[in-house]
């Protein structure tokens, strides 16, 4: 966009931000009046329903990076960029059938309470959420660099100190919001997304079928002729070529894609906010069927990028592709749809980044601060305060990465996070849930090993040093010749965790394992019974 079309825009995108900015507010302290429990600020009670409980999984679950980086890299690449849709939305199947009942039943608030439930050992919560704060950190992060690139050019302003206030305003109003709000104030914004992200993106789609007849396979041929690729822009092996090590690190991508959503904490937070196992399974079966139709939004939105805009102009204007979407709105619907895109994008940051900092609140404030520092002695006042504290000292941290990374390839943050996810939290997850013969060090081992190993790979990855792209270009330290570790690392997760256990000399607690499965085939909230029983 010219600097003439940016201020066209501009002013209505400022309005329409500052509107919804108050009104979220509003929402915050309105939904949050009789929040003075740690349940109630972590998990709103678990009173939700599946319904809006799985339209706040979409929400919390798609990222910007999704909403307008992956329609740039289809408009980029082609086939390649369709494995991040597809893994997003088999991660999400996986969690309905093998995840979701089990994790509600035998959990509380986080990974850590889950694990703790079966192995009784607290070395191990606190394990989970020293795993899932390094998750959550990295992950908003990487939010937020992304809210700073996004956000200054779509409202007119340029340099990268205009990126720097934005990254600042917006982690302190997510600050003032989340402590204020908790769950209940997340999960309304959540909803707000989804339901503007799939009006937004529906509406777009529309028009740009419209401009192909509404003819799928013309819209394809249009993008082959467009992208100066003919029919290879179709086909696997434009981002990664097609040698051996394009292939593997193409395949480990999408299996950090895949095992890492499965096992991301702010999504599974979410497990615990409805009433029944069965809801849970609901709220995720809601989820897959919407990521699955804004999944195809977006695959349309990337192949008509690159069919009505072409693949040269969309690079010219970002190399990552992150404008399409955004050239795309005005090139059909001139400032009133590019405003409409733009305050989607912003909606979804707020949203994800929100329930990210949450779950990392939680996770230090009940793992960290009540089970590991205080041995479970900590007043819930206690408790709650300082998951209050947490997020400011959560919100901070992000805010001085991300200031620290601005202009940098984020994709290394995004990466490490995933492969985290699925290489400290999934193996133990599913073991602790599945495996009757699963110990204590088996989860240490998995945990720690799991994400150890990841963050020393993508140290000596291409995606930090020795190449172009790399976050460090100027540098070459890279040893590891896959810039995602995925195809290592998990693998070495679940390794890690069978061999502690095997290795471990104390027996693994089968009445334990016997009650888990109890609980799992009665979908018993142990936890909601004992408190609506009363002292």
């Amino acid at each position: 966009m010219t600097a003439a079309q940016q201020t066209a825009h501009s002013a209505p995108v400022f309005v329409i931000f500052a509107v919804f900015v108050s009104c979220a507010l509003f929402l915050a302290i309105w939904v949050t009046t009789d929040q003075t429990t740690p349940r109630a600020f972590y998990i709103g009670d678990g009173r939700l329903t599946p319904l809006q409980n799985g339209i706040a999984i979409f929400g919390v679950y798609l990222s910007a990076a999704t909403v307008l980086g992956t329609p740039g890299l289809i408009a980029l690449t082609g086939y390649d960029a369709l494995g991040y849709l597809k893994g997003a939305i088999v991660a999400l199947v996986v969690n309905l059938l093998l995840i979701a009942g089990r994790y509600h039943s035998t959990g509380q608030y986080t990974i850590g309470d889950r694990l703790v439930r079966r192995l009784h050992t607290r070395s191990v919560q606190v394990a989970g959420g020293v795993a899932a704060l390094c998750i959550c950190l990295v992950y908003v992060t990487a939010q937020m660099v992304g809210a700073g690139a996004l956000a200054a050019p779509v409202l007119g302003l340029e340099g990268p100190g205009a990126r720097r206030i934005m990254v600042v305003s917006l982690g302190l109003l997510l600050i003032l919001y989340v402590a204020i709000g908790g769950m209940r104030a997340t999960t309304a914004v959540q909803v707000v997304k989804a339901v503007l992200l799939l009006g937004g993106g529906g509406w777009l789609t529309m028009l740009v079928m419209s401009k192909v007849g509404w003819n799928p396979m013309l819209l394809l041929s249009r993008a082959a002729d467009h992208s100066g690729l003919g029919d290879a822009f179709l086909q696997p092996g434009v981002s990664n070529g097609d040698g051996t090590m394009g292939k593997l690190d193409s395949f480990s991508l999408q299996l950090a894609v895949l095992a890492g959503a499965a096992g991301l904490p702010h999504v599974l937070g979410r497990l615990r906010t409805v009433p029944t196992a069965r809801a849970a399974r609901r709220s995720v079966e809601v989820a897959t069927w919407l990521t699955l139709a804004f999944c195809l939004m977006v695959t349309i939105l990337g192949f008509g990028a690159a069919a009505l805009l072409g693949r040269t102009a969309i690079k010219v204007n970002s190399a990552t592709g992150n404008s399409a979407v955004l050239m795309l709105s005005e090139s059909l619907g001139g400032v009133i749809l590019i405003t409409l895109i733009s305050c989607v994008a912003f909606t979804t940051v707020l949203a994800v980044v929100s329930g990210v900092i949450l779950t990392a609140s939680t996770a230090l404030a009940h793992d960290l601060y009540q089970v590991g520092l205080m041995k479970g002695k900590a007043s819930e006042k206690s408790e709650l305060l300082v998951a209050r504290g947490a997020v400011v000292l959560i919100g901070l941290t992000a805010i001085g990465l991300s200031l620290f990374a601005q202009g940098q390839n984020i994709t290394l943050l995004v990466g490490l996070a995933f492969a985290v996810a699925g290489s400290a939290v999934l193996p133990p997850l599913l073991y602790s849930m599945y495996w009757r013969h699963f110990t204590a060090k088996g989860a240490l081992w998995s945990v720690y090993g799991g994400l150890i190993s990841s963050v020393l790979l993508v140290v000596f990855s291409p995606a930090l040093s020795g190449s172009p792209t790399s976050m460090l270009p100027h540098l070459d330290f890279a040893a590891f010749p896959l810039s995602n570790p995925a195809i290592v690392t998990i693998p070495l997760g679940f390794l890690l965790g069978w061999l502690g256990s095997v290795l471990d000399s104390r027996e693994p607690d089968m009445a334990e394992y016997a009650e888990t499965e109890v609980r799992v085939l009665a979908e018993v909230d142990v936890d909601r019974l004992v408190q609506s029983s009363g002292p």
